[in-house]
């Protein structure tokens, strides 16, 4: 419920606040006193867009604060999710500064517009008699409906399931154009990878192949010149080998002469040694060779393969032809499971459909029962409504398509007069019945049904008398549970308020201003009275509005 509310530099608000009781609170005031100023402001706090022309003075920032007694609503799983931090009693402020730029607060969190609109509609439920049209819809009858029904836990069940349903009817269709994508390139993927795999491709196998290549194709002129290198090497009297171990012999005879020359004769040694080792390599070299065309032209033959891979993908290493194996390999192992994936995924959406069908059908059979309550409800408080013919016809059908909120369509029909012809609320009712049916709506919903705040805008327009007074009772029924303000211009209604508030202008140092004021008895006297017979207020008014009151 709304606890206080403050508002400062809007429209032709200078500065105002006043706190709020529950219960049934009237506002009255002439036409242009400022009425729709209060709506506006309060719109502005539940989320509505800013406009910077309705700031009073566009040097000073506009700021509008509102308290809400908020324990009764369930919102801490909202707050939780908006990353909110939760009180009982809760904040909201919303600021227009001279820039133009809005911003909005939540128990001093800054908050996007849209996490305002969530919660302002959990919070108060504007009505004036243009939204009336809202009881014209099928959602809007659903959910009076189903207050009754008590099917709150079949309701979100069923809407858990639908939106797995959903989820899994994207995954399906998802997979079916990813499958009809790859079955367009599943035969020529086919084939690169089994050329690929077939190719029996190894890391590092490319250098290899080169240095066999080049070995074998050059096999002749390796066998000379390392002949040729082994005669130097081991040929007696004149080969190096043979040279070497004179001059080794040499300098053993006179290493004892001096420690350089027997540091000179170790590294002739050290030489000798590596010489002769070199020999032997070059002749084991020499003995593994063998001419072998055969190998030369297999050789010659699997890199000319690998060459050809290589440029066919663009590619520069085998490496990079391996991971291209790996990724042909998943393209078709995927498309060849798509088919087994999508008929698992359907099983699934079989499933969830069964059970979707079965919640549906106990949302059907506690819908059912709850209808025939809704429209005797209806027609009875109608009738107090001075609508004593109006009656309706309403039916529950099964539909095949799943629906946000079940799988029928409600038909709810209206007749305002004996032996009238029935039909849609929105083509056959007239705009004052419109505002009863709303108001006897609200009213079976606030004994079902834990409501926000409920803000009547002269809803009771065009209403009168006796019906004047049904209604008032009725806002006052309303208000045992709930908060209500009703914005009227009947007095009947306004005696019905347990706080009576007063929208009026007053010129204060040459500017006009909107004042909101709360009303003694004595200035409740007054102001029906007025309301009852104008401003000569007569001896006959006075009188009046005392009984109202009383």
């Amino acid at each position: 419920m709304l606890r206080s509310l403050s508002i400062q530099n809007f429209a032709l608000i200078e500065q105002l606040q006043v706190s709020f009781d529950s219960g049934l609170t009237t506002i009255t005031g002439e036409t242009g006193a400022g009425k729709s100023l209060l709506l506006g402001a309060l719109g502005l706090l539940l989320g509505k867009r800013a406009d910077v022309n309705s700031v009073k003075d566009n040097t000073q920032k506009c700021f509008i604060e509102g308290v809400f007694e908020i324990k009764k609503y369930d919102l801490v799983p909202f707050f939780k999710q908006e990353e909110l931090d939760y009180e009982d009693l809760t904040i909201i402020r919303r600021e227009i500064l001279p820039s133009g730029k809005s911003r909005a607060f939540v128990n001093d969190t800054p908050v996007t517009l849209q996490a305002l609109t969530s919660l302002g509609v959990k919070l108060i439920d504007i009505h004036s008699q243009h939204q009336t049209l809202e009881i014209t819809t099928n959602d809007f009858q659903f959910e009076v409906l189903d207050a009754l029904a008590k099917a709150d836990r079949e309701i979100e069940s069923y809407k858990r399931g639908l939106k797995l349903l959903k989820e899994k009817n994207k995954q399906v269709n998802a997979l079916v154009a990813s499958q009809e994508e790859f079955i367009k390139e599943y035969d020529y993927n086919a084939f690169l990878l089994k050329e690929l795999e077939e190719a029996k491709l190894k890391a590092g196998e490319m250098q290899e192949l080169e240095e066999q290549y080049e070995q074998l194709n050059n096999i002749e002129e390796i066998q000379e010149r390392l002949s040729g290198s082994i005669a130097i090497v081991s040929s007696e009297e004149i080969g190096v080998s043979d040279q070497l171990n004179t001059i080794r012999n040499n300098i053993l005879k006179i290493e004892s002469y001096s420690s350089s020359l027997k540091e000179l004769s170790q590294r002739i040694q050290s030489i000798y040694i590596e010489l002769d080792d070199i020999g032997d390599t070059l002749l084991g070299e020499l003995e593994k060779l063998e001419a072998d065309p055969e190998q030369l032209e297999k050789t010659s033959q699997r890199l000319q393969l690998l060459n050809n891979l290589l440029a066919k993908h663009s590619v520069n290493e085998i490496e990079d032809l391996i991971v291209l194996t790996e990724e042909l390999r998943e393209k078709v192992s995927k498309t060849e499971s798509l088919t087994e994936d999508i008929e698992l995924i359907k099983k699934e959406i079989s499933k969830i459909e069964s059970q979707l069908d079965e919640v549906a059908n106990k949302i059907h059979e506690k819908r059912n029962k709850a209808l025939p309550q809704l429209v005797k409800e209806l027609e009875d408080i109608l009738k107090a409504l001075g609508m004593p013919n109006a009656t309706f016809q309403a039916s529950l059908e099964l539909q095949e398509k799943y629906m946000p909120n079940g799988k029928e369509l409600l038909v709810f029909l209206f007749s305002a007069n004996k032996g009238g012809t029935y039909g849609e609320l929105k083509k056959v009712a007239s705009g004052g019945e419109l505002s009863r049916i709303m108001i006897a709506i609200k009213s079976i919903l606030s004994r079902y049904a834990q409501l926000p705040t409920i803000i009547f805008d002269e809803i009771d327009t065009g209403v009168s008398g006796e019906i004047a007074h049904k209604m008032a009772d009725l806002m006052k029924d309303m208000s045992q549970k709930i908060q209500v303000f009703s914005i009227t211009h009947l007095p009947q209604i306004a005696a019905k308020g347990q706080s009576h508030y007063k929208v009026y202008k007053e010129d204060v140092k040459n500017t006009t201003i909107t004042q909101l004021k709360l009303l003694s008895k004595e200035e409740r006297i007054k102001e029906i009275a007025e309301m009852i017979g104008g401003k000569n207020i007569s001896d006959s008014a006075l009188i009046h509005a005392k009984s109202l009151l009383n």
